[in-house]
């Protein structure tokens, strides 16, 4: 559980309990399919708080959940991983948010199901009735899944603590982008960098040409994923690029959500830009390294010592 009177970093946004399903054989429509079924927890500020807080740092989560079983398992799961959930938002009668997927026997997505209907709970009165746990952070992490509400919180809380915003994906970086001036930290990917600074990020001066926009806008930090290419950071002053040879990849999911985990840790911890950059890449690659969204070794412990064993190409400018 959060540690009470130390310094903490609070995860504003998304819960969501995800079950898939998995076709032994051909998928038929309108039949019932032979399969297996699997329950997850996932979300992507709710996968920055768990990660945040298996690297042993002090996490406030806070999410809209309904009162059901899913709902609870959700709060008892955050006990276990030792992030505070308690300042989430319980609604009486609701659904927790749940994705349902069937995939087929060739792991093909063929149906799904999203319930997201609660987030539209997340109010601009709830957020001011927790306007203190968000000015006494050190830092908030959000993202751009409601664009409503983070451009709320980066308007009225940024004067007080250091943002952090993931903008998830091309099409919601463009709903955020008058913000970028009130953060502290940026994390897009190459992609998502492209939208916002108006050109491709195709070789080593273009990406250093978006570095010194992002950094013109009035940001502190900025971290650009550019997938095999590493990643590439800038923060006015210290520049340059990290990348790790040949990782193993099983599944590429939470892999961004792990790395700004790691931002958050090297932040807690003093580390320097480049320090702070490979534990977060270190992150990443444990990740992608299994099917499951989060690494179940993940640890402070496992990610130093993996760190080491991994190969390294570094630039700096």
């Amino acid at each position: 559980m959060t540690r009470l009177n130390e310094p903490y970093i609070l995860v504003f946004g998304m819960s969501i309990c995800d079950i898939f399903g998995f076709t032994h054989s051909n998928y038929r429509a309108y039949d019932s399919n032979p399969g297996s079924v699997k329950m997850s927890y996932g979300g992507v500020c709710r996968n920055i708080a768990e990660n945040m807080a298996r690297v042993g740092v002090n996490t406030k989560f806070i999410s809209v959940l309904g009162d059901d079983e899913r709902g609870k398992g959700l709060r008892e799961h955050a006990n276990k991983q030792n992030f505070d959930m308690s300042d989430s938002l319980i609604v009486e009668g609701a659904s927790t948010p749940t994705y349902i997927a069937i995939l087929d026997d060739n792991g093909e997505m063929v149906s799904a199901v999203v319930d997201i209907s609660i987030a539209d709970l997340f109010t601009e009165e709830f957020v001011d009735s927790k306007a203190e746990l968000i000015k006494n952070a050190e830092y908030v992490i959000l993202d751009a899944d409601n664009p409503k509400i983070a451009e709320y919180i980066v308007k009225n809380f940024a004067q007080y603590t250091n943002i952090i915003l993931d903008p998830v994906s091309a099409a919601k970086a463009e709903t955020v982008k008058h913000l970028i001036p009130h953060l502290h930290t940026f994390k897009p990917n190459r992609y998502e960098a492209e939208i916002l600074c108006g050109f491709p990020l195709d070789n080593e001066e273009s990406i250093r040409e978006a570095g010194r926009y992002f950094i013109a806008q009035g940001l502190k930090k900025v971290f650009i994923s550019l997938d095999s290419d590493g990643i590439y950071y800038f923060d006015g002053e210290k520049e340059g690029t990290v990348r790790v040879i040949n990782p193993k990849v099983v599944n590429v999911t939470g892999a961004g959500d792990a790395f700004v985990a790691g931002i958050g840790y090297g932040y807690m911890n003093g580390k320097s830009m480049k320090d702070t950059v490979k534990f977060a890449n270190t992150m990443s690659v444990l990740t992608i390294a299994h099917e499951e969204t989060i690494a179940p070794e993940m640890s402070e412990e496992a990610v130093l010592h993996h760190r080491e064993q991994l190969v390294w190409v570094e630039k700096s400018y």
